[in-house]
């Protein structure tokens, strides 16, 4: 991608590189982002100015909007075909594929007939030699040596420390890293799907591949057991996506409930789907639990096509090998909510890691690490301000512990939560820092007084320092946290400190805060 986007921005191509090409440009995107879909605009225009013919405006796919992509993908897509079938009509004989016909399956599962032995995933995770470094095809068994939780009884939210040993694991890291940690399915949800689907979790298959020459995926086994497939592979705790309804209703020997999946995967019934799915956050298993005619009818070749892989989840690392040697922190919040459906809505990887308890006996967790979005200054006089409200404080612990360990003083951390009694991660340990003039912490309680206070408005109130901090002695600037309002707010309160105590216009605010953020100065890290 790099090399192609090198090569089509080159200044010496002529007006008429592209004279006889025809092309269309579809984008995905996500309008919370600044510079939403910038690539596909840019893209789009650098091929008109080449001599290309678009068939179509660019498609703007927004993951904001409450139908997803599809709402902007369904109408493009419809007139883009129109436009391929005028220029290339269809040969004679040949047709369009009905809807209602299931393309093959990508792969085929071979069953072995022989009884059950050790399975080659329990050998396959035997080995003693970790390579280096550890990778999402070769994690390292990290085992769990703590799992504290750190809010208070009475807390809204489960939050906890986690403490890997990662001794003779070949993973170094610094402060700004992440670790990718790949979750699995609770037994009773891998009990439930096979039941739901007739499967026999012990049966062992092989994995075999339609199209000669496809790779099989290298995180499964081969021979591979259904209990290994679904427990660790497959993501039957997700929230579906419109093309699963598709092929469930392709394959659905069932009247009624094929009519019902034809509905929820056509362009017409997006806002039926809306309701039944994606709002309560319904998952792939109690879909398949709705529809027991059609999943005890899913061949077993189809898995993989209908339910997408797990993925690994990132976690910021809040620790630093200089102050906790051959050991990996995290902090994580247990996701868990309501909707309109019974059971609770969890987060598939931070209830897992909730509940492993390194106290019942040893537990392992696969994970590795890899380069953050966060890079803390190298030059030991540059001074950091680092906003990190909530959880948002991880990578900063990490940085702190860090800086200290080589004698770097300048540390300006804005931390906010609820309430200091109840959500206050680490106060002992900043309390201690600040006593020793290694860091000035700033906090935020939002709850403890009538008037909300976050760490925009703590900001504020230390303009003068800020501004000195950033202007006079060029510190650098972080910010971690949820994406929905705090960046913003904090930008703004930024904007109106480089106003108030730079004297700056409100244009030259923005372009000063421009010009921290392309010289990384000001770098961001946010989840939704």
């Amino acid at each position: 991608m790099k090399s192609f986007w090198r090569f089509i921005f080159r200044k010496n191509l002529p007006p008429t590189s592209l004279c006889q090409m025809d092309f269309a440009v579809l984008g995905l995107g996500d309008s919370s982002y600044t510079k939403f879909n910038f690539v596909a605009k840019k893209l789009h225009r650098r091929l008109l100015q080449l001599g290309g013919t678009a068939l179509l405006p660019v498609c703007l796919g927004d993951d904001q909007h409450e139908l997803g992509p599809d709402a902007a993908i369904d109408p493009w897509l419809h007139s883009l075909w129109e436009k391929v079938l005028e220029l290339h009509p269809m040969p004679l004989g040949l047709g369009v594929i009905p809807p209602e016909v299931p393309l093959p399956s990508k792969f085929t599962l071979r069953f072995l007939q022989e009884a059950p032995g050790p399975c080659s995933e329990e050998r396959q995770v035997a080995g003693t030699d970790p390579p280096s470094p550890p990778s999402e095809l070769q994690p390292f068994l990290a085992p769990v040596v703590a799992n504290q939780r750190v809010t208070g009884p009475s807390h809204f939210q489960d939050v906890r420390l986690i403490e890997f040993d990662i001794a003779g694991s070949g993973i170094s890291f610094v402060a700004g890293d992440v670790v990718l940690i790949q979750p699995e399915n609770t037994a009773r949800h891998v009990q439930q799907f096979c039941q739901v689907l007739g499967l026999d979790p012990d049966q062992r298959f092989v994995l075999q591949p339609r199209e000669p020459g496809s790779p099989c995926p290298e995180r499964l086994p081969q021979p591979c057991s259904v209990r290994h497939l679904v427990s660790k592979y497959l993501d039957i705790a997700s929230v579906p996506r419109r093309s699963f309804f598709e092929l469930l209703a392709c394959l659905s020997p069932h009247a009624l409930e094929r009519e019902k999946l034809l509905e929820l995967s056509s362009a017409a019934g997006q806002e039926a789907l809306h309701e039944y799915c994606t709002r309560p956050r319904r998952t792939a298993l109690e879909v398949l639990s709705d529809f027991p005619h059609t999943a005890a009818a899913v061949p077993p070749d189809y898995l993989l096509d209908l339910i997408p892989p797990i993925r690994p989840r990132a976690f910021s690392i809040a620790s630093s090998l200089l102050a906790r040697p051959a050991r990996l922190q995290i902090l994580v919040a247990v996701v868990q909510y309501q909707t309109r459906l019974k059971e609770p809505r969890r987060g598939l990887c931070s209830s897992w890691l909730a509940s492993l308890d390194p106290g019942q006996g040893p537990v392992r967790v696969p994970l590795w690490a890899r380069p953050g979005g966060l890079a803390f200054p190298q030059t030991p006089d540059t001074p950091v301000i680092m906003v990190g409200p909530g959880t948002g404080v991880a990578p900063f612990r990490a940085a702190v512990q860090e800086r200290v360990a080589q004698g770097q003083r300048g540390n300006l951390l804005f931390f906010g939560c609820r309430r200091r009694d109840q959500d206050f991660y680490w106060e002992a340990e900043w309390t201690e820092l600040e006593k020793r003039g290694c860091l000035t912490l700033v906090a935020a309680f939002s709850r403890e007084q009538e008037q909300k206070v976050y760490v925009q408005h703590r900001l504020r109130e230390r303009g003068p320092l800020v501004w000195e901090l950033l202007d006079r002695q060029g510190a650098c600037f972080y910010l971690a946290g949820h994406a929905k309002y705090m960046p913003a707010d904090v930008s703004a309160a930024l904007t109106s400190i480089f106003q108030e105590e730079g004297g700056l216009s409100g244009p030259d605010a923005a372009t000063y805060l421009a010009q921290l953020q392309r010289t990384l100065r000001f770098q961001t890290e946010t989840w939704a």
